[in-house]
């Protein structure tokens, strides 16, 4: 349908809490997550929330077979998840490198559950309820986070290991968030 542009971090949208999802499988769900997965493939993103485009709903998408933002990641398979409910299986928590489209050439080490449990439903209402771990939890913690208003820097802990991706990675070839 439409590429969209992307809101920065400063704007108010992005910390708000976003709105449930009332009905599901209508001809405007369908066509916010297909301007999500236009928008999200233009930049190469491993995922994207609906808050991030200005719609304030429950919805992020998810997913890459191989993504040059992230040339190490396992691939995460596709997912719309809505109304999402996570649920950490274990304390242990690990320290990784995150950048988001909402903070573009910037990245931070940010700790995330291994571990995680979620719960939700795809555009058509059907539920879905998964067990994940590795880069495939941190991603869908990273989305999430974006529909109660939390971008990734609220969550380091280490502010020297946060900056311009040129900065911290001086002579990689890099891609821009």
């Amino acid at each position: 349908m439409a590429i969209k542009p992307v809101l920065k971090m400063g704007e108010p949208l992005l910390l708000r809490q976003a709105d449930k999802v009332e009905q599901f499988d209508t001809p405007e769900l369908h066509a916010l997550i297909e301007d999500m997965q236009d928008t999200m493939a233009h930049l190469n993103g491993a995922g994207l929330a609906a808050p991030q485009i200005g719609v304030s709903l429950q919805v992020v998408i998810f997913g890459f077979e191989k993504n040059q933002r992230y040339p190490d990641a396992d691939e995460v398979p596709f997912t719309v998840l809505i109304n999402p409910r996570l649920t950490p299986l274990s304390e242990e928590k690990e320290d990784g490198w995150e950048g988001c489209l909402s903070i573009p050439g910037m990245r931070g080490v940010v700790p995330r559950h291994t571990q995680l449990h979620y719960q939700g439903f795809d555009q058509y209402g059907t539920a879905i309820d998964r067990t994940v771990n590795g880069f495939h939890a941190r991603v869908a913690q990273h989305e999430c986070d974006h529909l109660q208003g939390i971008l990734y820097p609220m969550r380091i802990n280490d502010f020297r290991l946060f900056g311009f991706t040129d900065a911290l990675f001086p002579g990689q070839a890099v891609v821009d968030d």
